[in-house]
């Protein structure tokens, strides 16, 4: 097939984080048998090294420049004008300072000369390329990593909403655009059972697919051995608004007092672009912030235990798997552990879940106590994501969307 994929995230390297985690290597695996054109945006910190090396694992690539983020400096009047344009037009602010026109005639132009058999848009921001009567031509794919309303209904449900006003506000709108943009796409693919079932009822009539992450297993090799000790990581992309918020409560609500039992614990937190308040928190005992590393697993590896204390966000996390595949005992809450079989009667333990300070501050005393929980942990996790959740099972499922065979679809 000639497929057509859409992120305006430059999906490499995977190591930044993020949807690019989940875009290169569904495209990665796609480009084996398929012929890949791959339509991205840059960021400032893109270098050429990087477009070079994403230029050899597609056919075509071809790389736009990101429109300028004016919504980070907007004062209260260009606040109210977005929001009376997300009020006309239906779409959010956030998807429309994504957007380029150079990038939106280059589509329509390839779409119109019949290049391509299927586009897929990797990420929801990615819809607005996609005009409605492209299914007359093409099968479309968009590749929702979390759904908007979802997260937004989350937020404003666990009170970690930014802007608790604005996010009741940008509710029914955002319920409104989801339902809306999804009626343009052939298929709906999704991360979690949650996800489908989120938006099945706003789409009754959709195919939506159930494809979890994966994770590349040379990359996240089985740790060789059990380092002890006291410490205690967290991974992800740290100008993430959900792994801020994670990384901010860990360390000012439960690390305080896990440090009073155990003076030695140390908190790494390993991420690119680490944001301000990501930042100070290294003024407090204990706690490192490395920025970007050349090795995830590495650091993973030296750890004693990996937490995932998210609060918000849907879908399953990249992190969650990741720590597993490199054998790391979990410690999470129900965010960081979503769509994944981790403890019940029925199932093996895989991690151990907490969503309130006490219920972390326990589930950590346990294995800093117990070696023999953190090896069946570490064992059990493992064996989950490779026989589960890799990127060849994704992408063979995603081969599969783009093939219209949705009855083969695995699902968890």
């Amino acid at each position: 097939m000639k497929i057509l994929i859409l992120s305006s995230t430059f999906p490499y390297p995977p190591t930044r984080g993020g949807t690019q985690v989940r875009t290169f290597n569904l495209l990665k695996y796609l480009s084996q048998r398929h012929s890949i054109t791959l339509v991205t945006q840059r960021e400032s910190d893109v270098t050429e090294s990087e477009i070079a090396d994403l230029r050899d694992c597609v056919d075509n690539l071809v790389v736009f420049e990101r429109p300028p983020d004016t919504g980070t400096t907007a004062g209260i009047p260009q606040k109210i004008q977005r929001l009376g344009t997300f009020l006309l037009k239906g779409t959010p602010p956030s998807v429309l300072n994504r957007y380029s026109v150079e990038m939106q005639t280059w589509v329509d132009n390839f779409v119109k000369a019949g290049k391509c058999d299927v586009i897929t848009c990797e990420h929801s921001v990615n819809e607005i390329y996609i005009r409605p009567h492209f299914q007359k031509q093409v099968k479309t794919i968009v590749n929702i990593h979390s759904s908007v309303y979802g997260s937004c209904l989350n937020q404003l449900a666990t009170g970690t909403s930014e802007n608790k006003l604005r996010d009741k506000i940008n509710l029914p709108l955002l319920r409104r655009y989801e339902q809306n943009y999804c009626s343009k796409f052939s298929n709906i693919v999704v991360t979690t059972i949650e996800d489908k079932q989120q938006l099945q009822q706003l789409n009754q009539n959709a195919e939506i697919a159930v494809i979890p992450n994966g994770v590349d297993l040379v990359t996240f090799p089985n740790r060789s051995t059990d380092p002890g000790g006291y410490r205690i990581i967290f991974i992800g992309a740290m100008d993430n608004l959900a792994n801020i918020d994670a990384v901010c409560f860990f360390s000012n609500e439960v690390l305080p007092e896990i440090q009073k039992i155990y003076p030695d614990t140390t908190f790494d937190i390993v991420g690119s672009r680490p944001a301000p308040e990501v930042l100070e928190l290294q003024n407090q005992p204990g706690i490192n912030v490395t920025g970007r590393v050349p090795s995830m697993a590495e650091y993973l590896h030296k750890s004693t235990i990996c937490v995932v204390p998210m609060r918000t966000g849907f879908g399953i996390k990249n992190k969650t798997l990741e720590a597993m595949a490199a054998g790391i005992p979990i410690v999470a809450s129900d965010r960081g552990l979503e769509g994944l079989a981790v403890d019940g009667e029925t199932t093996p333990l895989r991690a151990l879940r907490a969503n309130q300070p006490a219920e972390y501050i326990a589930a950590i005393t346990q294995l800093f106590e117990q070696p023999e929980l953190r090896f069946q942990l570490s064992t059990n996790g493992r064996q989950l994501v490779e026989t589960e959740f890799t990127w060849e099972i994704a992408g063979q499922c995603y081969e599969q969307v783009c093939l219209g065979n949705n009855n083969n679809i695995y699902a968890i």
